[in-house]
């Protein structure tokens, strides 16, 4: 398997300057498909409106890659929706997407819930929390799509430099996703950022998976992915250095909880582990526990979901 995840590494990795924006666009007016760019955000009013008008001037006015750029608000107590209006994108609230069934906290509810409320025969998610965006991040993912055709899921590769040392970011990547990518689906294992939150694929295949609801929703969709179209159908495209907004160690322990139950329930389905994480924070009479719920729940494949299914045929 270690083998084969190697001969992949060589076929399916590219860099971003393997296709110019020029060859891409060419690609995409040849083809006729359409580019959706979705931001999932929560309280990000900080570098939100950046990342809209950096796609929009570079992707959406100048060369018309992209058809429409959504970013969807989950609740944000912050100007993430104002900012990213006045910055040229499209704002919908989670809520407000497929309201019959009550929306529950996660970035993977926010991503299975955008395919509802966009159009695009290709879509690409970039997170809310990037700084100093370049455009290069969505020319990056999309472009295999656009001139692979047996291409179908596409991760962003990057250098994740924490406190200004190359290379020690992504802990919950080196300490969990990893090594259960490497001991449970080696054929994955030449992906470099296999949690990274920016990647696109055909909608004909996102249709067709399952989305966790929390943290655990790219390991989720890239296992999925690797079972429903094969290793051949994946590709990674190196796109330079990523920066954003590091989460403190307690969170990270939530992260890999949620990512190791995404992982188990693949392995075991209907045998779950027990679905909480138990921390501690020292208080007046010292160390006190803290126990946080971990997600156990996942959407189905919107191809199952009525409103979806009506929308696209009308």
């Amino acid at each position: 398997m270690l083998e084969e995840a190697e001969r992949w590494l060589t076929r399916r990795s590219w860099s971003v300057a393997d296709r110019p924006l020029s060859a891409l666009v060419a690609a995409k007016r040849a083809s006729g498909a359409s580019v959706s760019v979705v931001l999932p955000a929560l309280d990000e009013e900080e570098t939100v409106g950046e990342i809209v008008a950096e796609i929009r001037r570079e992707l959406v006015e100048e060369a018309c890659l992209v058809d429409e750029l959504v970013v969807i608000d989950s609740g944000s107590r912050d100007r993430t929706a104002e900012v990213a209006r006045e910055a040229g994108a499209r704002v919908v609230h989670r809520d407000e997407i497929l309201p019959r069934i009550p929306a529950v906290p996660g970035k993977g509810e926010v991503l299975w819930r955008s395919l509802l409320v966009t159009g695009g025969d290709i879509v690409a998610f970039v997170d809310a929390d990037l700084r100093e965006f370049s455009a290069d991040f969505v020319t990056g993912i999309v472009g295999p799509l656009l001139t692979e055709p047996d291409v179908d899921f596409v991760k962003a590769m990057y250098d994740r430099p924490l406190a200004g040392t190359a290379g020690q970011g992504g802990r919950v990547t080196e300490l969990m996703a990893r090594p259960l990518l490497n001991m449970h689906w080696p054929q994955l294992a030449g992906f470099v950022q296999p949690l990274g939150g920016e990647y696109a694929a055909r909608r004909s295949l996102l249709e067709r998976l399952p989305f966790p609801v929390g943290y655990g929703v790219e390991l989720g969709l890239l296992v999925d992915a690797l079972h429903t179209v094969g290793l051949d159908a994946l590709a990674q495209v190196d796109v330079g250095v990523r920066k954003h907004r590091h989460q403190d160690g307690q969170a990270l322990g939530r992260m890999a909880a949620a990512i190791y139950r995404t992982a188990q329930l693949r392995l075991a389905r209907g045998h779950l582990v027990r679905p909480e994480l138990t921390q501690f924070e020292r208080g007046a009479d010292g160390f006190e526990p803290r126990t946080h719920s971990v997600d156990t729940e996942e959407r189905p494949p919107m191809a199952d979901i009525a409103e979806y299914t009506a929308r696209r045929v009308a």
